[in-house]
This record gives C-alpha cells, structure tokens and sequence, in this order.
C-alpha cells in the first residue's frame, strides 16, 4: 500500500517526504529511498499519478548544473583547440571533448593541417554526448542527422533544470511552439537552445517565449498562457 505526502506538481525542497510503501514506483534520479520512505534530493515540481494501486513519482528539478547523459543533445561553444581535439563549453562542471574523429569525414594529418580551418573558437556546435562516465570529460559527436557547427539561427540560454517544461510532457510545449512561431529549435539538455525563425520578429517572439517559459515553469496552465502571449505578439507586431 502506497501513501502520498505531495499533491501532483507541489514545489518540494530536498527532504521533503514525497512517498511511502512498497507500491511506489519512482520515475527521477532526484529521488531518494530511505527506509521505506521516498525523499527530495532536490528543489523541485514533484509528480505523482495514482494508477491501479500503484503510484508513480517524479521530481522535476528547478536548480542544479548539467550533467551530461550518454545519449544527450547538447549546444556548446569552442573554448580551445588541441592538435586532434576541440574543447567544448556544454554549461557542466565537466568539458566535452570533441576529438577528429568525430567530427571529420576525411583523414587529418596533425602535421600539415589545423583543426582551426574546420572549427574556430568561439563557434557554436550542436553535438551528442557518447560517452561520459564522471572519471573522464564527456565525449562528443557532430557526426549526425542535425549535428554540427551552428552557421545561423540565435542561441538562447536557459537553466537546465527548465528544459523538460520547454519540452513540455509528450513533447506539447516544443510542438506548440514550433506550431505558432514556425521556427525550429534545437533543445540542448545542457540549456542552451538555438532557435531558427522565418523572420527577426518571429525570433525575437520565439526567444521572449522561451525565456517566459523558464520564468514561470513551476505554474499550470503555461502551455495556453505562451501560446496566448505569442499570439498576442504575433498581431501587435504584424509578425506573418
């Protein structure tokens, strides 16, 4: 038998009680077992959905740094530039590295050739994370449908806490946005979002959207409340 402490999408703090008993399923790593009891480790919107004589729990952190995930797409800058590699910011404690091979179709001889011809410092990427197990910096990609260095577009930085609300559950938020702006984005899980719009106006809508979506993510309703507030931009502008 489960007990619930939360209400569905209540702010918690780490130590908050979320859960009792042993039909709990837990959905986030930002959740502890103690006992038989289910805490906050973080400073978030906790989510409960009961379902046949389970419950399931979730913690959607509001604070913390990145940490990269094997798998993640990311947005990052070019800090420095090695004879076979490129450092790469990704907003983390950690700093991607992006070696020649994955990033190059060609082969690169070291000794006549420079990294700088293909990425500066300085340059955007959008790259994946393949590996990262906290012992070493996390390896990158830009090999990849997507992937690469940014040649457009404005990059728009947001906490990473917040990119699962621009997400929006099944994709909703993202979905809507790119349905009422017509832009694309590009959501990097480190925070950092590049956005491409049809016009500057769209964009800089897109862009005061996304930053309204981070300010206000702990609320209900958010979805309706941006797509309004775009719509409303949209005619006040005569952005088409």
């Amino acid at each position: 038998m489960a007990r619930v402490f939360v209400s569905n999408r209540q702010v918690v703090v780490p130590g908050d009680p979320i859960a009792e008993g042993s039909d709990v399923v837990v959905e986030s790593p930002y959740i502890e077992r103690i006992g038989n009891r289910y805490y906050a480790v973080v400073i978030g919107l906790a989510t409960v959905q009961q379902e046949e004589g389970r419950v399931r729990i979730g913690l959607i952190p509001l604070e913390g740094a990145y940490i990269p995930k094997q798998g993640d797409v990311v947005v990052g800058i070019v800090e420095d530039i090695g004879i076979t590699h490129w450092e790469v910011d990704i907003r983390s404690p950690y700093r991607g590295i992006l070696t020649v091979q994955e990033a190059l179709d060609r082969p690169f001889n070291p000794a006549t050739d420079s990294l700088q011809r293909y990425l500066d410092v300085g340059d955007y990427v959008v790259a994946k994370v393949v590996a990262f197990d906290r012992t070493r910096d996390p390896l990158l990609t830009i090999k990849g449908k997507g992937l690469g260095r940014v040649t457009d577009g404005v990059v728009v930085e947001i906490k990473p806490s917040r990119v699962p609300r621009v997400i929006g559950k099944k994709a909703s938020m993202i979905n809507m946005l790119t349905s009422e702006t017509g832009c694309e984005f590009v959501v990097g899980q480190n925070g950092r979002i590049l956005v491409r719009c049809p016009s500057r106006e769209l964009e800089e809508i897109a862009v005061l959207a996304i930053k309204m979506i981070e300010r206000e993510a702990h609320t209900t309703g958010l979805t309706d409340r941006v797509r309004e507030f775009i719509r409303r931009e949209r005619e006040r502008r005569g952005a088409r």
